[in-house]
This record gives structure tokens, C-alpha cells and sequence, in this order.
């Protein structure tokens, strides 16, 4: 056998195998980057609008342009990787992921900034869901698939801490560009080293489901961009109404179409699960929550404290680590108690966590915001793997990609509608001048949406406990 031939990746597997540690971290890696660039830009908000003259109802769009995409197109990028392989789809993803980093930290007008965010939403959405169907696919067993997990869940349920923290310090010490320059050097490592450690998927049969496509990125579009919208415009405006019900639409043809294709972008297959159902209500409601607090927290700090960007970021430091801790432990709690419990109990406990947070006023102590900062990341160790784990189970190898992005779609745009919520919720009870009015009723709507995470396990989800 020669060289040539020994060397040459087999066509005969079936799974992709990652290449050591070293492969799994740089995969990882990349997850983390795709994560946090949903809260990076956020401390450095007010600088990107002095910089660029953005108008201060534009301005959400930094944030937003990002999340709208990234959301929408997550179950494209799911069944795409299915069917083009994973590793491939990972790369184009973080390809265009780097390359619009470059473009929008270049950008010298607001409306430049805005597409490259979108397009930077884009790669991520073709990038995040090979990399959660990577490590599911290739675990050798249930244990070595927990801790996998764990750590993924990790980084997701970090990584918007973590871009508060990184996006203040970039701020602070260079300035508000490098909080998307920073993207470029890790995106190439990806790119240059992924291809020698992470072996190819085959490319396994089906066609594009070009009407799924188009219905499920529309829907979901059209809804959160109708949500966004809403506390500018009223949420009973015709801008508000008519995208909701043009989202409904969409979502109703995707539900009528894929009933009927033989290779449908969403199998109803895995809605039939009410444990999959309950964690993937959860997932939205505990990602919206989590979202709308750091949204509410970074204002609190930054006008009623007036912490700079860095002290910003630093103050959420307890969160992410309390996370790191959890997620130590996490995968053999899930083994002994099992992952409902853990879920119930997370969710409680965040609960318990944010209700301190309704009570803020000029005079509240740090300590107790703090103390709140840690429960909260408790609280998401406890829930984000177990979550992971009951969304993914009893999922066919062939279909992980379209259940991972099916997961990781109800996380951003969860996301996108708390924080939509919450937003409005701030802006009907503000008062100018002082934050802490319309930051309670705000930290009273994220509760709900706390709560709302809690329901959704004690229902469906705790008939099927003695299987977690």
C-alpha cells in the first residue's frame, strides 16, 4: 500500500472522529467565539453609536442584526450539514464567520456594520450546529458523551458572560473594533488547523427542502424581527401585528410541508418527545431570561453605578465562573440523580436568584448583586447540559445536525424574544434619569420567563424522570 493511499482519509466511516484533544478544543473554541459574539459589542454600545452616529433606536441592530440571523438560519445550517458533511459546513460557517468579523470591525457607517453583523449571524448559523452534532456523534460511550457535553454546555451557557467581560476590557484598552477584530486570528486557527485534525463526514443521501428552508428562516425572522420592533413601535402597531402574523403563516406552511417531504429540513419525529418539547421550551424561556439580565445588568452598572466598560465586564466575572465550577461536576450528578431533577432544581434556584434583582434601588448593595450573579451560574451549570442531554436523546446519528440546530434555534431566538420582551417591558416603566423604575418591572419580566423555564420541566418533563 503506498503512502498516498495509507494517508488517505477512509470514505467508509461513518461518524466524524476528532483528532485527540487537540481537535475537540479547537472545535470548542470555536463554539466559544460564536457564543459570546452575541454579548461582546454590548459594553461598548454607547462607543460604537458616538463612533458611527447611530440613532439610538438603530442601534439595537448591532445586537439584533446578529441574533436574527444567527436564529433563523440555524435549522438550514443543520440540515445542511447533514447532507454536505459537518466538518465542511463547520468551515464555510467559520469562514464567513471571520471574514465579516474583519468587515464589520472596518465598518465606517452604521449600515455597513449592521450586514456584517448579519453575515457574521449567517456563519455562525451553518457553524454551531456541526459542532454540537460533532460531539454527539463521536462519543465512545454515555459517559464520555456526558462530559463532552458538559463542556459544550459550558461554554454556551458562558460564553455571554464571557463577552461582557472580553467586549469591556477590548473597549477599555484598545477600542470598540477590536471587540469583532479579535474573531480574525481564532477564526484562521480554525480554519488552517481543523482540516489536519478533524476527519470528513460522508455525505449522506436526501435533497434540500427548499420550501422548510424558506418557511422556517422566514417565520422565524419575520417573528423576532416583529418582537424587536415592538418597543418602538407598540406592540399592537401594524409593523408589530403584520410580522407576527406573517410568521405564523410561514411557521404554519413549514408545519404543512414538512408532514409531506420526503426529506424535510424539521422532522416532526422529534416533536413528538414531550421530554425534547419541555427542554427545548425551557432552553428558549432560560436563554431569554439570561439574556434580558445581562441586557438590565450592564445599564444598572454602567448609568446608576457608573462602572467604566472593564468593571463592567469584571462584575459579571462570578457568573462564568461559577458555571466552569458546575460544569466539573455536572456530568456525574446527571449519572446518580438524573438530568429532570437537575433541571427542576436549576431552574428554581434561578428563579430564587433573579427575584433580588426586582428590588434594586440607588442604595443596594453590591454584595447582593453579586451573590445574584452566582446563583445565576449555578443555576445554568445545572441546567444547560441536562438540557442539552434531553433534547438530543434517542436521536439518530443522521438526524443530530437537524436536532442540534433545532436546540440551538429555540436558544437564540429564545433569546431574541425575552429580550424583546423584557426591553419593552423597561421601556414602558422608564423613567429618565433613573434606572431603577423601569430596571425592576424589567428584572420582574425576566423572573417570568424564569419561571415559565420551570414550568415547562415540571410538566412534560417530569413524567419521564425516571428515564433521565
Amino acid at each position: 500500500m503506498s503512502s498516498s493511499t495509507a494517508t488517505r482519509p477512509s470514505n467508509s466511516v461513518t461518524s466524524t472522529r476528532l483528532g485527540g484533544s487537540a481537535g475537540l478544543w479547537l472545535v470548542m473554541l470555536a463554539q466559544l467565539m460564536l457564543v459570546l459574539d452575541a454579548t461582546v459589542v454590548n459594553v461598548a454600545l454607547p462607543h460604537i453609536a458616538t463612533d458611527l452616529h447611530f440613532s439610538r433606536s438603530d442601534l439595537s441592530w448591532v445586537l439584533n442584526g446578529y441574533a436574527v440571523a444567527f436564529g433563523g438560519l440555524l435549522l438550514l445550517g443543520g440540515r445542511i450539514g447533514d447532507i454536505l458533511g459537518r466538518r465542511r459546513t463547520f468551515l464555510i460557517g467559520v469562514a464567513a464567520f471571520t471574514a465579516f468579523s474583519l468587515l464589520g470591525g472596518l465598518a465606517t457607517s452604521p449600515a455597513l456594520l449592521v450586514v456584517a453583523r448579519a453575515f457574521q449571524g449567517l456563519g455562525a448559523a451553518f457553524a454551531a450546529p456541526s459542532v454540537l452534532a460533532l460531539i454527539t456523534t463521536n462519543a465512545p460511550d454515555e459517559g464520555s458523551r456526558n462530559r463532552a457535553l458538559a463542556l459544550f454546555s459550558a461554554i454556551a451557557s458562558m460564553g455571554g458572560a464571557i463577552g461582557l467581560i472580553l467586549g469591556g476590557a477590548l473597549t477599555d484598552t484598545a477600542n470598540w473594533r477590536w471587540t469583532l477584530f479579535i474573531n480574525v486570528p481564532i477564526g484562521i486557527l480554525v480554519l488552517v488547523a481543523v482540516p489536519r485534525l478533524v476527519n470528513e463526514t460522508p455525505r449522506r443521501p436526501g435533497r434540500f427542502d427548499v420550501v422548510g428552508a424558506v418557511s422556517a428562516t422566514g417565520g422565524a425572522v419575520s417573528i423576532v424581527w416583529a418582537l424587536i420592533q415592538a418597543p418602538d413601535y407598540g406592540w399592537f402597531s401594524t409593523r408589530t401585528v403584520g410580522g407576527l402574523a406573517i410568521g405564523a403563516a410561514l411557521i404554519a406552511l413549514l408545519a404543512f410541508t414538512e408532514r409531506r417531504v420526503a426529506h424535510p429540513l424539521l422532522r416532526p419525529q422529534l416533536l413528538r418527545s414531550p421530554s425534547r418539547i419541555g427542554a427545548l421550551a425551557a432552553m428558549a424561556a432560560t436563554y431569554g431570561g439570561m439574556l434580558a439580565m445581562f441586557f438590565l445588568m450592564v445599564q444598572y452598572l454602567e448609568d446608576q453605578l457608573h462602572f467604566t466598560p472593564l468593571v463592567t465586564g469584571l462584575a459579571f466575572l462570578p457568573m462564568p465562573l461559577s458555571i466552569f465550577a458546575m460544569s466539573r461536576v455536572i456530568p456525574r450528578l446527571v449519572e446518580r440523580v438524573g438530568a429532570v431533577r437537575l433541571v427542576i432544581v436549576g431552574a428554581a434556584l434561578r428563579v430564587v436568584a433573579f427575584l433580588p434583582l426586582t428590588q434594586l434601588n440607588p442604595t443596594t448593595n453590591f454584595a447582593l448583586v453579586a451573590a445574584a450573579l452566582v446563583a445565576t451560574g449555578i443555576s445554568a451549570g445545572m441546567t444547560f447540559m441536562p438540557l442539552t442531554t434531553l433534547a438530543l436523546r434517542d436521536v439518530e446519528p443522521e438526524h443530530a445536525g437537524a436536532a442540534s440546530g433545532l436546540f440551538q434555534t429555540m436558544q437564540q431566538l429564545g433569546g431574541a424574544v425575552g429580550l424583546a420582551i423584557v426591553a419593552s417591558t423597561f421601556a414602558a416603566f422608564a423613567v429618565p434619569g433613573d434606572f431603577t423604575i423601569g430596571g425592576r418591572a424589567g428584572f420582574w419580566a425576566a423572573t417570568i420567563l424564569s419561571a415559565l423555564a420551570l414550568a415547562a420541566v415540571i410538566g412534560p418533563m417530569a413524567r419521564r424522570q425516571r428515564e433521565a
